[in-house]
């Protein structure tokens, strides 16, 4: 699925079963939510925390639900998110086609 397209089923979505967006404060803190519950995932599979009984390893749940609401903004706040991270792209690119190449702290040239 491309980017546009899972901004126009969000927004079908929303408008069919939703009855309408939620304000982009509230969604904003909707998103905060669900970022805390895939850090939560994360501390648990990766980190040095455990499952507490009953929760379940559930990381592709959590990030596409990140992704949801954060659609859910773009889509509110007349963002194209295309358009938008084709733009990072540019920018990281520019910024940062060295940078990390000559990090020793990721093995770079320089660390050789």
């Amino acid at each position: 699925m491309e980017i546009k397209e899972l901004q126009v089923r969000v927004d079908a979505w929303i408008k069919e079963y939703g009855v309408r967006y939620f304000n982009e404060l509230t969604n904003t803190a909707v998103l905060m939510e669900e970022v805390g519950e895939l850090a939560r995932v994360m501390a648990r599979k990766y980190g040095e925390q455990s499952f507490k009984e009953g929760e379940k390893e559930n990381l592709s749940e959590e990030m596409a639900d990140v992704l949801w609401v954060l659609v859910c903004l773009a889509n509110q706040t007349g963002v194209d998110l295309t358009e938008a991270i084709e733009a990072s792209f540019r920018k990281k690119t520019s910024r940062d086609k060295d940078r990390h190449h000559n990090n020793p702290k990721l093995g770079g040239m320089s660390g050789r």
